[in-house]
């Protein structure tokens, strides 16, 4: 799903546009026990604890493509009887009126979902009759051919406020605030089936973590049977490590400099695209092939991407580089770079000894002081 099609799902968690049907839920304890379990039609809530409810279905589908929600394509294997696919389908068709379907989707989640406090689970369903596009690009309200019949699920942390006074309007006085259990917004969650181009696809889903360097890897493949991704701290670390094992002697700082240009380049042309931009295996060897990569060192490449990465897995090219970013450092130095100016940084053998040279062109700063340079001092002594 791009940008567009989770925003235009998205929008349907507000009272004026409310797709959502039904809404079930089940608390469970940090000994993995179910305290108490709620089966409501989503309208029938108070308005308060409406709102409340759409604040955390939009977090499930907030954050970064490809960093913090993810496509996911559910295998073949799974969408035969009694796959996930066909444990989601059913779940879905029920329109969560089925205890017994109800019943079992928490204990699955309670078996692979691995947190040692208190949560709460939360599934909907949701129907949106999806607007007809003109070729203006505006929505036509009034012709639509199909609905997007779909669940989400929500697994929000509920923790103890924290102590503390407060003041009491009735008594008139400060005193101990009564400590409550607090739902927390999401640090997990999915929507089935996904909405790619603009309409339902029972082949994909799309999965949230609040934390996009650490996933549920057993959630997702017990729960959902999709192949576990790589996330983006292990994207930048191991496309860091093919860069440093393929180059070896010519991993130079120019080398890396201009790997960094050219792909804030890269980004740049793409970034009014709608999909994320990646790289895809055959990219990051040209790339490196075009900084001094030599053809031997090449061949191994190809081994460490298949191992690190995936033969066919692509790379989020903002997982690995930060156009926004440039950094250096050594065991006690650290120097940022604004990285349209990369190009004042360079290195220079001198008496034998490798420096990092910076030119200086404007003014320069120590702890917030403007120090003079040794062109400005000549110059005052002249």
């Amino acid at each position: 799903m791009i940008k567009k099609e989770i925003l235009e799902i998205r929008k349907q968690f507000t009272p004026a546009n409310c797709a959502v049907t039904r809404i079930c839920g089940c608390y469970v304890d940090a000994e993995k026990n179910k305290k108490t379990e709620l089966k409501k039609t989503f309208l029938s809530l108070p308005e308060e604890e409406m709102f409340k409810y759409f604040d955390i279905f939009r977090k499930t589908l907030s954050g970064t493509p490809g960093k913090n929600l993810l496509d996911m394509e559910i295998p073949l294997d799974q969408e035969i009887p009694g796959g996930t696919q066909d444990f989601l389908m059913k779940l879905k068709a029920s329109q969560l009126n089925d205890e017994l379907l109800l019943e079992e989707f928490y204990d699955k989640i309670i078996e692979h979902y691995h947190y040692g406090e208190n949560y709460y689970i939360i599934l909907i369903h949701g129907a949106y009759d999806i607007p007809k596009r003109g070729s203006d690009n505006l929505d036509q309200f009034d012709a639509s051919d199909d609905v997007y019949d779909f669940i989400l699920c929500s697994i929000c942390p509920v923790k103890l406020s924290k102590a503390g006074l407060c003041y009491n309007t009735q008594t008139n006085n400060i005193e101990d605030r009564m400590r409550d259990w607090l739902v927390e917004m999401p640090d997990v969650g999915f929507l089935f089936p996904a909405f790619n181009e603009r309409n339902t696809d029972i082949h994909s889903l799309l999965y949230y973590s609040k934390n996009a360097d650490e996933f549920q890897n057993e959630f997702i493949e017990q729960m959902l049977g999709c192949r576990i991704p790589l996330p983006a701290k292990g994207q930048k670390n191991s496309f860091n490590t093919i860069i440093e094992d393929t180059l070896q002697e010519d991993c130079s700082f120019e080398a890396v400099r201009n790997i960094h240009d050219k792909l804030t380049e890269m980004m740049e042309e793409k970034k009014e695209e709608p999909e994320p931009f990646t790289l895809d295996k055959a990219e990051v060897k040209q790339l490196l092939a075009v900084n001094g990569a030599n053809p031997e060192h090449l061949e191994q490449f190809e081994r460490q991407y298949d191992e690190y990465i995936g033969e066919k897995e692509e790379i989020l090219a903002s997982n690995v580089t930060n156009t926004r970013k440039f950094e250096v450092k050594t065991p006690n130095i650290t120097i940022q770079v604004n990285p349209e100016r990369t190009d004042l940084l360079e290195t220079r053998m001198i008496d034998g000894k490798t420096y990092l040279l910076i030119e200086i062109t404007d003014s320069v700063e120590v702890n917030g002081i403007n120090v003079r340079t040794v062109e400005r001092k000549k110059g005052n002594e002249n």
